[in-house]
């Protein structure tokens, strides 16, 4: 190792001073003070150094923003707290109903309110330990988020290394990341430009950019993000209340929004509400509405939480932007349930930021409520990211030559019988092998709330079905290596066909053909196609492209056994339309096309373990998972808990599953009905067959000394020190107990911890018991105790007489 003058490092250590000094006033003060010219030069400097003295490289160094090959996915990380979600007002009086209600709870008719724009992008979670950024990672669902590190690392607005000495051992900050509105038109161009996909609008830009594999791509888009709140700390100095954070924030060197305000009245927030409600289309970045916020974390605490909602914030959402346009056709298509969803194919509108072209109509009865006709002048409204709707029909500049929508007798996917159940609002495919209703029900069976297999999303489902692999949800665990070796190649192509046509022609891997020359090929030819076409005199005669190249250009597509390949497996891919022609298969590498299972072999194989790794879900899980209508996650507890198994619930009469707890008559008729179909009972059997887990704990059979909760009701407030909010009820659910999210006279129990609020007072009026975590965990043991000597009472024989 090469000894390192001090000069040096003292020489490195001011460049990195600089450079980051330089990127705060560019990035977030938006006031530089050197050119461009004169950055560069610093960050050359600093790379020639580095490059010639590796050892002084650090993970924080102005260098080292875009670093590593790509990735094949993202980790999953857990919060240090859950990112909580926010409650709507759409309108004066219903923030003025929060305001007063947190007032009541706070017993203050004044109190300090900070007001945040609310960022239309991409929350995440930024974690530095010691100063420097260690993770970041996106809301997902709140408690469990994707590690996306190394993207977020390319985004000049985040510091590597936090200014000062003024922060916590362990922090945690969380922010929006977007896409500014000023880029967006001219990086769409550019990707038209190169024959790629477009996208809708900065929001997905942002969302789409931050989910790269690669690195190197998020860097070339120009993200930027605003910092809002610390999540969670260890050490450091405490804050006591929002503004405060802003302000900590902003020293610690993160971009803090400049509009920020902080009132105490009712009528000063909704001026300023109603301010930029008319002025948020100037902002450079998506805005939909102002997030309140109660200033004192005293106060916030006091108030809690319900749900995953916290009492004391709330969005003033900004109304729904309309437009006018003319309703072309009425159209359907089918959920994972079967059900027949109606959506309006419109003449394209711009509204709320995206031109639209399709809108959700909801339902039959909301059609014929609406009284909606085919030819119509219509209003549609999108707000944020909803899904546009028809808001109603301009009746008044109808010409007569309107006509009213026709409601399908059969499915539009399978042209099959559908029915229309008593009491619903919309008709239903009852046939087990719809293709689009399987598409649908694949693509809900392995997301992460049902069976959470990693890496088979809906396009590979759908390709999966088109190519007759997968004929119902079971075929999943039936499939084999060289099947998913097929959606490899389908990938490949799809990805060549999607970069620049000189890189995918370099990558074939023609002998003779490298990247010089692929370039002036590309110049030429525009695809495979046109190249395939070309004689041999032709490509000989193209300036810089030699004999040889121009011999192996031919020989490589006259090969009989690559062709062979070409025409049989890209036949049948043309012939399902998973490709534009045979042809395309020649994007791909000849050593992959003759060998498609060693090609991204090592995504197979962990998609192979994903499902695999899914075969052990509770039965709760796989119950979700099958799509039954009316049964989520809740639902699917309780009857997993109370049967145990899926045969005893397949065999559960109707009654005995409508006196279940949370259970009415319209859930007991769907599980009924489910189960009495005879290709569901086909589909469950070889779920069984492949040993996907189909049994789950009773509260019943929990004896051996296991506490039963079964017919208590519990509800969990304040800061608990040994469980997280949600693991303490996961905890009484396992047991048989219910949670509810407030006190009332159906309560029995209310477990509290430090900062209990609202609802010990409620709870002490109403005469509940009130439990601490040490009170919780001794009924847990009476109740085991008693549990085991009723089951050892049980197994005593009789006297005899």
């Amino acid at each position: 190792m090469t000894t390192v003058s001090l000069d040096i490092r003292e020489r490195v250590s001011e460049l990195r001073d600089l450079i980051r000094g330089h990127d705060y006033l560019y990035y977030i003060k938006e006031q530089p003070e050197v050119s461009d010219a004169e950055y560069d030069a610093l960050m050359r400097e600093l790379r020639k150094i580095e490059e010639d003295h590796p050892d002084l490289i650090t993970p924080d160094s102005p260098t080292q923003r875009v670093a590593g090959a790509p990735s094949e996915g993202f980790d999953e990380v857990t919060h240090h707290r859950t990112m909580l979600s926010l409650a709507n007002a759409f309108d004066d009086d219903e923030f003025v109903a929060w305001h007063e209600r947190v007032a009541g709870l706070l017993e203050k008719d004044r109190f300090d309110m900070v007001c945040e724009l609310k960022f239309d992008g991409l929350a995440v979670a930024l974690t530095y330990e010691n100063g420097l950024l260690v993770r970041g990672a996106t809301r997902g669902n709140g408690v469990v988020g994707e590690d996306v590190t190394a993207n977020l690392r390319t985004i000049n607005s985040i510091p590597l290394r936090l200014t000062g000495d003024d922060y916590p051992d362990l922090l945690e900050v969380r922010g929006e990341v977007y896409f500014p509105k000023s880029r967006f038109e001219e990086f769409n161009a550019e990707r038209e430009a190169q024959g790629l996909p477009t996208y809708v609008n900065p929001r997905n830009t942002a969302s789409g950019s931050l989910r790269q594999l690669d690195p190197r791509m998020t860097a070339e888009r120009p993200l930027d993000i605003f910092m809002y709140s610390v999540g969670y700390s260890e050490g450091g100095r405490a804050l006591d209340n929002q503004w405060e954070t802003l302000d900590f924030l902003n020293g610690l060197g993160f971009k803090v929004n400049m509009h920020n305000r902080v009132f105490s009245s009712v009528g000063d927030v909704l001026g300023w509400y109603r301010h930029w409600r008319e002025e948020f289309d100037d902002l450079d970045y998506g805005c939909d509405g102002l997030v309140v916020k109660v200033n004192r974390f005293e106060y916030q605490r006091h108030l809690g939480e319900v749900g995953r909602e916290p009492r004391w914030a709330i969005a003033c959402k900004f109304p729904a932007e309309q437009a006018t346009t003319t309703l072309l056709k009425v159209r359907f298509n089918v959920g994972r349930t079967g059900s027949l969803n109606p959506y309006a194919v419109l003449n394209p509108v711009y509204v709320g930021g995206v031109t639209v072209k399709q809108a959700t109509l909801h339902n039959e009865d909301y059609i014929k409520s609406k009284d909606l006709r085919v030819g119509d002048r219509v209003i549609i409204e999108r707000a944020g990211e909803v899904i546009p709707q028809v808001v109603r029909s301009l009746v008044e500049q109808r010409s007569g030559s309107e006509k009213s929508v026709t409601i399908p007798t059969i499915c539009p996917s399978c042209q099959q019988r559908i029915v229309r159940r008593e009491g619903e609002a919309m008709s239903y495919c009852v046939n087990a092998s719809c293709p689009e209703k399987l598409v649908r029900l694949v693509e809900h069976f392995v997301s992460k709330g049902a069976m959470d297999i990693e890496g088979l999303g809906e396009k590979w489902g759908a390709i999966l079905i088109a190519q007759g692999l997968v004929g119902d949800v079971a075929d999943l665990y039936y499939l084999k290596q060289q099947d998913l070796a097929q959606m490899n190649l389908l990938d490949a192509v799809a990805a060549a066909k999607s970069s620049e046509f000189a890189s995918a022609l370099d990558k074939i891997g023609i002998p003779g053909v490298g990247k010089k020359t692929s370039g002036i090929l590309a110049d030429r030819y525009d695809s495979i196609l046109e190249l395939m076409a070309a004689p041999k005199d032709e490509l000989a005669a193209i300036g810089g492209v030699n004999e040889r190249a121009s011999d192996s250009i031919i020989a490589y597509f006259l090969d009989d056994d690559l062709r062979a390949v070409v025409d049989d497996r890209g036949g049948a891919f043309a012939e399902l339309g998973l490709v534009d022609g045979p042809t395309d298969l020649y994007y791909v590498n000849r050593k992959y096309l003759m060998r498609p299972e060693t090609l991204r072999q090592k995504s197979v194989t962990n998609l192979l373990g994903a499902i695999e790794k899914s075969k052990g879900q509770p039965l709760t899980r796989v119950l979700v998972a099958l799509g039954i209508a009316h049964v989520g996650s809740e639902v699917a507890n309780v009857l997993a808990r109370h049967f145990g198994s899926m045969d005893k619930i397949r065999q559960a009469t109707r009654e005995e599953i409508e006196e279940l707890n949370t259970i009415g008559p319209k859930i007991a008729d769907a599980v009924r009905e489910y189960f009495d179909n005879p290709s569901n009972i086909r589909v469950v059997e070889k779920l069984t067959g492949a040993g996907v887990n189909m049994t789950e704990d009773t509260v019943a059979d929990s004896g051996n000394g296991v506490a039963s909760l079964k017919g208590l009701r519990f509800v969990v407030t304040g800061r608990l020190a040994n469980y997280s909010r949600s693991a303490i009820q996961d905890r009484i659910k396992e047991l048989g107990g219910s949670v509810s999210g407030s006190v009332s006279k159906r309560t029995d129990y209310l477990v509290a911890g430090e900062d209990a609020g609202s609802k010990m007072t409620e709870a002490e009026k109403l005469e509940i018991i009130i439990l601490t975590e040490d009170d919780f965990e001794s009924l847990l043991s009476e109740r085991a105790a008693s549990h085991a000597q009723e089951q050892t009472e049980m197994n005593i024989p009789s006297a005899q007489t």
